[in-house]
């Protein structure tokens, strides 16, 4: 039996669905920033709050069509920082405070940690008809979107090549058993240029699909919902087969992540899950939690 989901919802009940590849324009945030910026609070105005805002509009804690130009720390940010705080069990101040920068800082999935859903007549207790939906562990896309069977295929886009073709099949080979391993799911590679389920590349800035990449910055991938299948790494960023310094990121460890994610599984509040949005540099996370694989099999009821 799937554990019992803990929701915070704020807000009316949606009455439909707004569905979309769940990922986010987003631009690195400078340590530089957020270090002026500690201890920040409301009423406060302050260059670079408007880049926080921006974040966090990036990662799902403001609405989609909420545009955030100032520099002015408002209600809307203190409620915004409040619920990142409390989504990554940080003490919920409301504040830029020191423990927030750090988790911020830490690279981190393009997918958002919060999906808007938007009220069909405009009505909700949060701005603009928008109310956030807060899962505790696992969590699925707006609608459960999901494949309808479970023999997969992948293969790998053009793109721009990072690491060889040699060192990279292996690896994705390796994080589709990940899954493999605990499901009914089965995936087999086919030639470029044949039509795939999951296809996999690296790309960078604009590259085509509407969510352009930050460069060397917090996103290090993002991946589409059931059954789009597209998984895309951020070719600027420092890619490592097996990391051995602090500013190398593991390969291995975000193709297990982004999967699930093309598998139908949002972010899970859960540390020890790979669906857990942030990985540290230098750190490897191959392995699935529990939280992960009751995720799987909630959502696919086998």
């Amino acid at each position: 039996m799937a554990p019992k989901l803990s929701h915070q919802v704020f807000g009316a009940i949606f009455l439909f669905l707004v569905l979309q590849p769940f990922v986010v324009k987003s631009r690195p945030l400078e340590p530089e920033t957020l270090r002026n910026l500690e201890r920040a609070q409301n009423g406060d105005t302050l260059n670079g709050l408007s880049q926080v805002k921006k974040y966090l509009k990036a990662f799902g804690y403001y609405p989609n069509d909420l545009n955030l130009t100032d520099d002015h720390f408002d209600d809307s940010l203190e409620s915004a920082l409040k619920a990142y705080q409390q989504n990554y069990y940080l003490k919920v101040t409301g504040k830029i405070d020191h423990d927030t920068i750090k988790t911020m800082m830490i690279p981190r999935c393009g997918v958002p940690d919060i999906i808007p859903i938007r009220t069909s007549n405009g009505t909700g207790g949060t701005p603009h008809g928008v109310i956030f939906h807060l899962v505790a562990n696992y969590s699925f896309f707006p609608g459960n979107p999901r494949w309808s069977r479970y023999q997969l295929t992948y293969n790998f886009l053009p793109g721009v090549q990072v690491v060889s073709p040699q060192v990279l099949r292996p690896i994705i080979a390796q994080a589709f058993q990940t899954w493999a391993n605990v499901s009914p799911f089965r995936f087999q590679e086919v030639a470029q240029g044949n039509r795939a389920d999951i296809r996999i590349g690296f790309y960078r800035y604009d590259h085509g699909d509407g969510y352009p990449f930050d460069g060397p910055g917090n996103i290090l991938a993002h991946a589409f919902a059931p059954q789009d299948g597209r998984f895309h790494y951020d070719a600027d960023e420092n890619w490592s087969p097996n990391p051995t310094a602090s500013n190398q990121i593991d390969l291995q460890s975000v193709a297990v992540h982004e999967i699930g994610h093309n598998l139908g599984l949002g972010h899970s509040q859960d540390q020890a899950a790979i669906m857990f949005p942030s990985l540290p540099a230098g750190a490897t996370k191959r392995n699935l939690g529990q939280d992960d694989i009751n995720g799987l099999r909630a959502l696919y009821g086998y």
